[in-house]
């Protein structure tokens, strides 16, 4: 099935999944799709199956706390990011629930990990100021970068490049085999100043980055230009809880959470609000994603829904758009 606006209007939710006493932080879906991790503010990690639908596992992480949660390369192995004790990102084995290695450096709250699409490096960024580099067969920091304010990162689709966010008014794209030379590119971005960026993500074809801030506020910009494509709001956000943003697969949409407990889609191309699916949250939607792999949608508050397309309404809509 290809995805197509009526695709993504028939949206509704399969199954709801209680498993969290508070907030869900962050969710990831292996690349193969068939598993979805989630880290929550009750030191909790549930992994869930995606092919059968139904939660497979669940960690604690009692002692240290667990946010921004990210799969390895491997299925059986993530890294995440700590809220108790110490700053510390640590990697874990699912497999028998031992950590393989810290990496330690961070001196306050990191806000921003992000694995590389293609080998072990992943990037941190922290309230503390700082940009770490890091590699999952060395507990040393790789490269050190120090800004402003709160920064964020990710990499793009190729592993080659990564783009910060710094100041929540600048984009620096950097070549990781020479990091310490400086960014090759800088975007300024036009932000209200009370703003501050909350996450950067690429799209799949490396053509697109989103930048999401404070508020609700959600930045298109092209990857290679700079230029601002499109600016997507009116859906209610708390400026003191962030909300994930991500494209679809084939980078066609862009959905966000918000505070009503409801996902909002815009089309990437045309910058035009599609539609808003009714998840029936009890609390506002912090995270939201899209599997890579399967026509499967995964959204959280405390609770965890999966969403599937609605077969009897892409039939309706299929016979109302065929010509009489």
């Amino acid at each position: 099935m290809k995805l197509v606006d009526n695709t993504i209007r028939s949206f509704r939710v399969a199954k709801v999944f209680r498993e969290n006493s508070d907030r869900v932080n962050h969710i990831d879906f292996s690349p193969n799709g068939e598993t979805l991790i989630s880290s929550s503010d009750d030191d909790s990690i549930v992994i869930y199956d995606c092919v059968e639908g139904k939660p497979k596992r669940t960690l604690y992480s009692k002692k240290y706390g667990v946010a921004q949660i990210q799969y390895t390369h491997a299925t059986n192995t993530v890294i995440h990011t700590s809220t108790k004790i110490d700053d510390t990102i640590r990697y874990l084995s699912l497999h028998d629930n031992k950590y393989l290695r810290y990496f330690t450096g961070h001196t306050k709250r990191v806000m921003t990990l992000h694995m590389s699409p293609m080998d072990d490096t992943f990037v941190s960024g922290s309230l503390d100021r700082t940009l770490r580099l890091w590699d999952l067969r060395s507990p040393n920091c790789q490269g050190l970068m120090h800004v402003n304010g709160r920064p964020v990162a990710a990499f793009d689709p190729e592993g080659l490049i990564f783009a910060a966010g710094v100041d929540s008014e600048m984009v620096k794209l950097y070549d990781l085999r020479s990091f310490d030379k400086g960014p090759f590119s800088t975007f300024h971005i036009q932000n209200d100043p009370n703003i501050e960026w909350t996450g950067v993500k690429f799209s799949s074809d490396g053509k697109m980055i989103l930048l999401s801030a404070s508020g609700g506020v959600i930045h298109l910009i092209d990857a290679f230009q700079g230029t601002q494509l499109h600016t997507f709001t009116g859906h209610s956000v708390s400026r003191t809880s962030p909300v994930e943003v991500c494209f679809s697969p084939d980078a066609q949409y862009v959905l966000s959470g918000s505070q009503d407990g409801r996902v909002h889609v815009w089309g990437s191309d045309s910058g035009q609000k599609l539609t808003v699916l009714e998840g029936n949250h009890p609390g506002p939607i912090q995270c939201v994603g899209f599997n890579p792999k399967f026509m499967m949608l995964a959204s959280a508050c405390t609770n965890m829904a999966f969403w599937l397309p609605n077969s009897e309404e892409l039939d309706e809509a299929s016979k109302r758009s065929l010509p009489s």
